[in-house]
């Protein structure tokens, strides 16, 4: 189980992945979202702003009103914010639960395939 510290810094590390990656940030250039996390096991909550593909903050609890909702076990987030598991798998496989509209789903799906390319 992770603690709420180390879910921080795995989302630390993940915004600075995400917003150096110069094709995502174009690819999501019009993305604007509200994103919350929610770790199953120990009830910890955060909140990511992404604005124009850039993500702007993150933050412990579930702040505004979400537009995606992503569930999964502590370890889980953890390790998909450090990249040490694609989540595409683990989401088929009903580990890793996104409540979002289809257009949202879809977006995921290419930002995972541009962040975990060999997974």
């Amino acid at each position: 189980m992770a603690t709420s510290q180390e879910i921080m810094d795995a989302l630390a590390d993940y915004t600075v992945q995400c917003n150096e990656n110069k094709r995502l940030r174009k690819m999501q250039r019009d993305w604007s979202k509200l994103i919350h996390f929610n770790a199953e096991d120990t009830g910890d909550q955060f909140t990511m702003t992404v604005v124009k593909g850039e993500i702007t903050s993150c933050e412990p609890g579930a702040k505004g009103t979400p537009d995606v909702i992503v569930t999964a076990k502590s370890e889980d987030l953890c390790d998909m914010f450090w990249g040490d598991l694609n989540p595409s798998q683990k989401y088929l496989q009903g580990e890793i639960r996104v409540k979002a509209s289809q257009e949202d789903i879809v977006r995921i799906d290419a930002i995972t395939m541009i962040i975990w390319p060999d997974s």
